[in-house]
C-alpha cells in the first residue's frame, strides 16, 4: 500500500469519527457514505475496518450515550457497508464511469444497506433484551424512515464527487 493511500485512510478514519461524535439529528449520519466509499475506493476489507472501528469508538465517545451492548451490532452492520463498498466496484470493474446511473445505483445500495444495517441493530437489541423482534422492528420504524431517507439523499448527491475527489487526492485516475 502507498503511503498516500495509508495517509488518506487515517484521515478517513479522524474524519468519520470526528462527525459521529459531533451532535447531529438522530439517524442522520455521514459514516456510512465514508465507509462505503473507502471501500469503494480502497477495498472491502479497509472498509470493512473503518466501519467497525468507527462504530467500535463511537460506542464508547458518542454524544447520544454509550452504545453498551449493543455496539457488536453497530460494528458488523457498519462494517457491512463499507464492505458493500468494496465489493459494489470489483462488481463495476476497473473500466466503469462516473455517471448519473452511478448516483442513482448508490442511492439505492444506500436505501438497502442502511435498511440492513437497521435490521441488525434492531434485531441485535431484540435478541440481547429478549423482546420480540417484530416489536422493536415496529417501535423504530421512524428512525429507520429518517435513516434510509438520509443515507439515500446523500449518497444519490454526493456519492460520485466524493469519489472524484477522494480518488484524485489518492492519485486514483477515475
Amino acid at each position: 500500500m502507498k503511503c498516500r493511500h495509508v495517509a488518506i485512510l487515517a484521515i478517513m478514519a479522524a474524519l468519520c469519527i470526528g462527525i459521529q461524535l459531533t451532535p447531529r439529528p438522530p439517524n442522520v449520519e455521514f459514516t456510512s457514505l465514508i465507509c462505503f466509499l473507502t471501500g469503494f475506493l480502497f477495498g472491502a476489507p479497509f472498509g470493512a475496518l473503518l466501519g467497525a472501528l468507527t462504530m467500535f469508538i463511537n460506542g464508547f465517545l458518542s454524544p447520544w450515550g454509550f452504545a453498551g451492548i449493543i455496539m457488536p451490532f453497530q460494528m458488523v452492520g457498519m462494517a457491512l457497508m463499507g464492505f458493500a463498498g468494496g465489493f459494489y466496484r470489483k462488481l463495476l470493474g476497473k473500466n466503469f464511469s462516473i455517471s448519473k446511473s452511478l448516483n442513482l445505483e448508490s442511492a439505492c445500495l444506500a436505501a438497502f444497506l442502511t435498511l440492513v444495517y437497521d435490521i441488525i441493530t434492531n434485531a441485535g437489541y431484540a435478541i440481547l433484551f429478549n423482546l420480540e423482534i417484530i416489536i422493536v422492528l415496529i417501535a423504530g420504524v421512524w428512525f429507520s424512515i429518517i435513516h434510509v431517507a438520509s443515507n439515500t439523499i446523500l449518497f444519490g448527491a454526493a456519492f460520485c464527487r466524493l469519489v472524484k475527489i477522494v480518488g484524485s487526492l489518492a492519485g486514483e485516475n477515475l
